[in-house]
């Protein structure tokens, strides 16, 4: 921040003494001041808790039948592209696929900061529009998916644990993953009894890994229900908590009659549906840091 303030003086110094045959260089200048003005401001709103922290994200099909299991499945592709971007790297613990097409649910780890400070802007449903292409009359289909980001918590004497709290089964993972996942029952399922949350993680080679990634997910489970606890109300963690249906909506992605995807929160929209589809999703997280950070 020094170093841009110092380099905005100079330029400032450098403008009262310009020539008119100096403007193209000096106005290229301010651009780039500009530009790293921009990153900078963003990381001025992470101040949260958990905001550098990796994460989990899930998202799960809501209404529309195999219509919103492919919609989860375009939503998992833009979460993964937006993550490359960002040099963030990403591992799918559990994943449950439609019958038809698409997912029913799929959660994904994301190892990169600030993950959670960025991705906890994308909790809520999500409401695509388009022409179905499940549809035999090609009919225009409203679908919904909801997502849901948790950090990634490290064991703390904040979230206690009992074990004789917990049900733990294992299971034969249903998912790619060669001959050792599919012959052994390394996947596994934890259901903490007094709250009745149920966590899964299938992707780890061993059991005892799976228990491990299964119980960070408790604890994050555990600790955002305790703070809304506390709280009642919105909190800083708080996330998505009824039906992926109109109700919670906070983005619409619309691929007909016309292109446009709009940010319900704040009015932040662009035609470019092929971009953001692709991942391309910063100017909508970086409007609702903005908007979170004025208590919007």
């Amino acid at each position: 921040m020094e170093s841009l303030t110092e380099e905005v003086q100079s330029l400032l110094e450098l403008t009262e003494q310009a020539k008119p045959e100096d403007e193209p260089s000096l106005a290229e200048e301010a651009q780039k001041l500009a530009e790293q003005w921009e990153k900078l401001e963003t990381q001025l709103y992470l101040a949260g808790e958990f905001d550098m922290q990796h994460c989990y994200l899930t998202i799960s099909a809501g209404a529309g039948g195999t219509e919103a299991q492919d919609w989860s499945q375009m939503l998992l592709r833009m979460y993964t592209r937006y993550c490359e971007r960002q040099g963030w790297k990403t591992d799918i613990l559990e994943k449950t696929d439609g019958q038809e097409a698409g997912i029913k649910s799929v959660t994904l780890y994301i190892a990169g900061s600030p993950a959670y400070g960025y991705l906890k802007c994308e909790r809520g449903t999500h409401r695509l529009v388009r022409l179905s292409p499940f549809n035999a009359k090609n009919l225009r289909q409203t679908s919904f998916a909801l997502v849901e980001v948790l950090p990634e918590i490290p064991q703390t004497a904040e979230v206690e644990v009992d074990d004789k709290d917990l049900r733990i089964d294992t299971y034969r993972s249903s998912g790619a993953g060669g001959q050792h996942v599919n012959k052994t029952d390394s996947a596994v399922r934890i259901t903490h009894l007094p709250s009745g949350i149920v966590v899964a993680c299938q992707n780890e080679r061993s059991q005892q890994q799976n228990r491990a990634q299964a119980m960070n997910m408790l604890r994050a489970k555990l600790l955002e229900r305790e703070r809304e606890e506390e709280a009642k109300k919105k909190s800083s963690l708080k996330g998505a908590t009824k039906s992926a249906d109109f109700g919670q909506q906070i983005r619409s992605y619309v691929l007909h009659p016309y292109q446009m995807v709009k940010d319900l929160r704040t009015d932040v929209e662009t035609s470019d549906t092929t971009g953001v589809l692709d991942g391309d999703l910063q100017e909508f997280i970086d409007a609702q840091l903005k908007s979170l950070a004025k208590g919007n």
